[in-house]
């Protein structure tokens, strides 16, 4: 959810169902009659039927007031991956719903993440392979000069962001989602106030049973660094790709600065990684994060970085460039200055949680913003007590801050909403870094699984299984052989505690292990599993059947589930 209108100008009434929006009668309507009609004159091709329709609307919501009852069963607070997949699952147990933030329908994913960065980096994918001499010549295709349209690669990140933009929207109306543009703040667990700065003629009150926080996330900025939007920027500029700097500076080393790294060494710019954290990648399994480095940056001569520093000074030059001041993070004096032509700030993200309302309502937010819930993602007031009828789901939380783990937080909300408790096992969430070799995980990383079993006393049941691309008949035929994956899982149980995977297709394969994990399936069911040949799905068959277990069929159902 995001305090701008950008492009919209219609007010989008989805389906013809009589008070489909109804107001509270002490309220005033969402939109006076005569802001609805500016409305509809500002849309282009509105048909006379259709604006006709939609006065009908407003007039039966207003009716509808008298009648005392909530407008929705449910209204989410937000229109990105996560209030999408919650508005069609509500629907779908026959819920009434309506989605406040109509104006971004898709959030971050759609409009400034996931989506227009996977067309950059399919782009970018295509290039690396071209660009690579050996790779070519090897499958016997011999390439003359290179080249490549920026503009063209920019337009089709746009326009698949606007398309798959609109797909969601239309889903919505479909099933006769009401979308409603403004931005929501929480009055009481039941009504929620509409509207938008500067604009006087959105403005109402909303009010639903039950109410679901998604309104995701914005990028997260450290002390020190100005964002200009010229020379110093964070991914929602550089995914416009509106030019390439000759060296770029990044600092964050997590997803979202190695997938820019992988597109902007694609497109011939030299790039230079800063990490606060002693090695790149934190957070990624120790063995898959040296290979990725020797592979990803090591291995390309137009990547360098810093480790173990922070970047305490960002100052645009009168020359045209940038300079850094390099502070080491242990130390905390002043280790190096480096000049470059331009800064991504790829620090991570943080909730869009502001102007809610929570704190009227006694809810103490979390360190960085964070709306804190419990299990059934119900929002917890300053006593630690739930809202029984107001959730948080996706970034908004922080409990993992991946779209599609917003999306199922919100089915989940869903389900507790009907009254069929529900939680979600982040643990069975898997993730994925779309580097070429892409990189992907689900679960505990193998020093936290062991960390873990020597605190709960079963550090012997732990077992450790490795299996490399170069063995793959698929990867070596398709001549893209680095990559291994890596399994922890009980040797006693045989249930798998994290898988970890770099190589060809990595973020596809990584479903196989994380849909098992979640479906309580072990090993011993697994290694007996078929995969077709040559795939590379045979990676993870090698992988279940590498596993030594302690016995040879399943073991009991209590031993399994220890």
């Amino acid at each position: 959810l995001q305090s701008g209108f950008p492009g919209t100008k219609s007010f989008s009434m989805a389906g013809t169902r009589p008070a489909a929006l109804r107001m509270n009668s002490i309220s005033k309507p969402l939109l006076s009659r005569a802001g609805h009609m500016s409305f509809l004159k500002e849309k282009s091709g509105t048909c006379p039927e259709q604006a006709q329709k939609r006065r009908s609307l407003f007039v039966n919501a207003a009716t509808a007031a008298a009648s005392g009852d909530y407008d929705y069963d449910v209204l989410i607070i937000g229109c990105g991956v996560g209030g999408h997949g919650a508005a069609l699952h509500a629907v779908q147990q026959g819920l009434k719903v309506g989605v406040v933030g109509g104006h971004d329908v898709g959030g971050t994913c759609v409009n400034r993440g996931c989506v227009p960065s996977k067309a950059l980096l399919a782009a970018a994918g295509e290039l690396h392979k071209l660009k690579s001499q050996d790779h070519m010549s090897a499958l016997g295709i011999q390439t003359g000069e290179l080249s490549f349209d920026r503009q063209k690669i920019a337009d089709h990140a746009n326009n698949l962001a606007s398309t798959i933009k609109a797909n969601l929207r239309r889903s919505l109306e479909a099933i006769g989602v009401d979308i409603i543009h403004g931005k929501g703040t929480l009055k009481d667990e039941h009504t929620v106030e509409v509207g938008l700065p500067g604009r006087v003629d959105i403005e109402g009150t909303v009010t639903a049973k039950d109410i679901i926080i998604a309104t995701g996330s914005v990028p997260a900025v450290p002390p020190g660094i100005n964002i200009d939007e010229d020379r110093v920027f964070t991914s929602d500029k550089a995914l416009k790709l509106e030019s390439l700097p000759e060296w770029i500076a990044i600092i964050g080393s997590g997803y979202i600065g190695l997938e820019f790294a992988d597109v902007y060494t694609a497109l011939g710019v030299q790039v230079t990684l800063i990490e606060a954290m002693p090695t790149l990648m934190p957070g990624f399994d120790s063995e898959i994060r040296r290979l990725a480095q020797r592979v990803l940056v090591d291995g390309r001569k137009s990547v360098d970085y810093h480790t173990n520093v922070f970047a305490t000074r960002v100052t645009p030059t009168t020359f045209g460039g940038v300079e850094i001041e390099l502070t080491d993070a242990s130390t905390r004096e002043v280790k190096d200055v480096i000049e470059v032509d331009a800064v991504m700030v790829a620090t991570g993200r943080r909730p869009y949680t502001e102007g809610l309302g929570l704190e009227d309502m006694g809810v103490e937010k979390l360190r960085g913003g964070f709306i804190p819930v419990n299990d059934k993602m119900q929002v917890l007031d300053s006593n630690g007590e739930a809202f029984e009828n107001v959730y948080a789901i996706g970034d908004a939380n922080g409990k993992y801050m991946l779209a599609h783990a917003a999306s199922a937080q919100g089915i989940s909300a869903i389900e507790n909403i009907v009254g069929r408790e529900n939680t979600v096992n982040h643990r069975h969430v898997p993730a994925a870094c779309f580097t070429h070799p892409e990189i992907s995980f689900v679960g505990v990383d193998e020093d936290t699984a062991r960390k873990e079993a020597e605190e709960g006393g079963y550090a012997d049941k732990i077992g450790v299984a490795k299996v490399s691309f170069k063995g793959n008949s698929k990867a070596l035929a398709m001549k893209e052989p680095d990559g291994m994956a890596k399994m922890i899982y009980r040797k006693d149980s045989g249930e798998i505690l994290g898988v970890h995977i770099m190589g060809l297709h990595s973020a596809d394969l990584i479903h196989e292990a994380s849909n098992a994990m979640a479906a309580g399936q072990t090993l011993y069911e697994l290694r007996m599993m078929v995969h077709a040949h040559p795939t590379v799905a045979e990676v993870l068959d090698e992988l279940f059947k590498h596993a030594q277990l302690e016995h040879a069929v399943n073991p009991e159902p209590a031993l399994a589930m220890a």
